[in-house]
């Protein structure tokens, strides 16, 4: 019984932690509206969600744009 026990609290223990790598691959992502610049307009698109962190960001080098296929170039 003790047995069945242990092995019930490690097959929960194995599924939590192996959930819980999951929880940072959601890409965050933000959809600009189309705007007008200095009398150019600029079409809409996507970009990373806003945040204090500049390695995570789709132009930062290593990474790669989901909605264009373009690598980072911008190294922090």
């Amino acid at each position: 019984m003790r047995k069945n026990i242990i092995m019930l609290f490690f097959i929960i223990a194995v599924f939590f932690v192996g959930s819980m790598l999951f929880v940072g691959v959601a890409d965050a992502y933000v959809r600009v509206r189309g705007y007008f610049r200095g009398g150019t307009y600029v079409q809409p698109h996507y970009r990373s969600d806003p945040d204090s962190f500049k390695w995570n960001n789709y132009s930062t080098w290593g990474n790669i744009n989901p909605f264009d296929g373009r690598r980072g170039y911008k190294r922090y």
